[in-house]
């Protein structure tokens, strides 16, 4: 049985057919040349997923959704990493390929759940042409526990000792924060969940995500 799709996660096999007749004509071309659409935190029906399509262009960005039944591949942002791929990427002096040469090894060391997300991490699992010399480097990391604020900002250190900018989200089971906003003196930070954002004093507790 195919696990439940997570954001961030990129799947295979939405069609241009499937979308809405309102969707613009750059995603259904999109679509045609088999690119992967990515899950986004959004409610859904049962059987159904969020996901976005990206174009080319930075701004070309369509939200839609997906039935699960549709799902060809499924590759997750830890997959991405697994695989290593950037170290035959053709661009390695590009800062957030030389960050995510140096992070790999000390968050694997660490024994942490991390994958990559953002533009590199479409174009690592893809193939497709996506991240440029100024992206930043987008991480995710799996925390289904609570992590304390002072180990956040020790992880902060590490990835400000990396080139380039370097982002991290705490994947917590009620939703994404920030690192940078965990590690940081706020009493309240922002918490993505699938309905939205809130702000929470400790986003591991359910009874504030669902006050």
């Amino acid at each position: 049985m195919r696990p439940t799709p997570r954001p961030h996660d990129l799947l295979w096999g939405l069609l241009p057919t499937q979308l809405p007749q309102e969707a613009p004509a750059w995603a259904r071309a999109a679509l045609g040349g088999h690119v992967p659409v990515v899950v986004r935190r959004a409610p859904a029906e049962p059987g159904w997923v969020a996901v976005g399509i990206r174009g080319a262009a930075r701004e070309q960005r369509y939200a839609t959704w997906m039935r699960l039944s549709e799902i060809s591949q499924m590759i997750n942002p830890e997959a991405v990493a697994r695989a290593g791929r950037w170290r035959q990427h053709g661009q390695s002096q590009w800062p957030a390929l030389q960050a995510l040469e140096l992070l790999a090894q000390q968050l694997d060391a660490l024994g942490l759940s991390w994958g990559v997300t953002g533009s590199l991490g479409f174009e690592l699992a893809s193939g497709i042409v996506a991240a440029h010399a100024n992206s930043d480097l987008d991480l995710s990391l799996r925390a289904p526990q609570h992590l304390p604020r002072e180990w956040a900002r020790t992880l902060c250190r590490l990835l400000d000792e990396a080139p380039g900018r370097v982002d991290l989200q705490l994947e917590t089971p009620h939703g994404a924060v920030a690192l940078r906003e965990w590690a940081g003196e706020a009493p309240r930070i922002l918490l993505k969940t699938q309905n939205g954002p809130l702000l929470v004093s400790n986003p591991w507790q359910a009874q504030q995500v669902a006050a």
